[in-house]
């Protein structure tokens, strides 16, 4: 009985190893939690094709919008570790839902691998027109003479938005009143109308706006220019180094926990080449991200650096979502 259980064992031993050499044998499958059109879909296009190229497996796209991405990532969460059902998604369901929602399906930091933050989506700070500033410490400076009288936009509840805009007006007792939005779109409409007077947005919606002068750039959220706006000046350059203004935000690549290692080690080193790859620069210039490909172990250390941060900056805003 002892030679068969040694045997069973050993045998059970070499499963995974034979198992991650076969892979991928058969279709992946990428789960992205956001509906199609958009940049977080388009670049999880992209990202499909260069991998599949390299691991000469069709890679095909599931779109599961909702509940802020939680949706997508909590079947993902619950899938089967064998590397066949990956997530793409923005930072939302990964870095911030869990500090804003009372209930979650699942535990980020035990229910998922960590392969790489394939770009960051830094946001802009931007304003109408017509405010008459042109930096940061003068729109602080105009908003402290309008206390109480200044309007900001966001794309809605606990966003990056809201939470970035809600820290700015906290630590300058700047009493500036929310206006939360479905969407960036809509948020940048009423900005430029000057229904609202300052608003932070993403590059790719803002940037056709700030080329042709509807809306003024102030800064960039966080502590790399975008190549989009490359006269912008970074939150630590305009002289507000707090680490609430370089928040984590991007497109991220994640798998089930539990997957053999040496299908994530794959994964990890076919994702962060695609990154390189033109056809991902060119659609991470479309949409303002930087392209970043880093490494599992950077990954997770950036997630578990982020929570103090991120809770913090929650706490400021009030937001909470039942």
């Amino acid at each position: 009985m002892r030679i068969r259980a040694l045997t069973l064992v050993l045998a059970l031993a070499h499963c995974v190893p034979v198992f991650a050499q076969d892979y991928p044998s058969r279709t992946i499958t990428l789960v992205v939690p956001a509906p199609p059109g958009g940049a977080t879909d388009v670049l999880a296009r992209v990202m499909a094709d260069e991998m599949g190229k390299r691991l000469k497996r069709p890679i095909i796209i599931d779109n599961k919008p909702g509940a802020s991405g939680m949706l997508g990532a909590g079947a993902v969460a619950r899938a089967t570790p064998d590397g066949y059902t990956l997530l793409l998604t923005h930072s939302s369901p990964i870095y911030y839902t869990q500090y804003l929602f009372t209930k979650m399906a699942y535990d980020t930091g035990r229910d998922f691998a960590f392969i790489t933050e394939i770009g960051a989506a830094n946001l802009v700070l931007a304003v109408n027109k017509n405010i008459p500033v042109h930096s940061v410490k003068e729109f602080i400076g105009w908003a402290q003479k309008n206390k109480g009288k200044v309007n900001y936009g966001s794309f809605g509840i606990g966003s990056g938005s809201h939470l970035l805009s809600a820290y700015l007006s906290d630590s300058y007792q700047l009493d500036m009143s929310h206006v939360a939005y479905k969407g960036e779109a809509l948020m940048t409409q009423d900005l430029i109308s000057g229904q609202i007077a300052v608003a932070i947005g993403t590059p790719g919606t803002m940037g056709p706006h700030l080329a042709n002068g509807s809306l003024r750039a102030l800064a960039i959220m966080g502590n790399q220019r975008q190549a989009a706006l490359p006269d912008v000046p970074t939150m630590p350059e305009a002289g507000f180094p707090d680490l609430e203004y370089q928040p984590p935000g991007g497109v991220l690549l994640m798998a089930p926990a539990k997957t053999p290692a040496p299908i994530l080690a794959l994964l990890e080193k076919e994702a962060r080449a695609a990154v390189q790859t033109p056809a991902m620069q060119t659609r991470f210039h479309a949409f303002g991200i930087v392209g970043i490909g880093n490494s599992s172990v950077d990954f997770r250390k950036n997630y578990d650096a982020s929570g103090p941060m991120i809770q913090k900056l929650v706490k400021v805003s009030g937001a909470k979502v039942d």
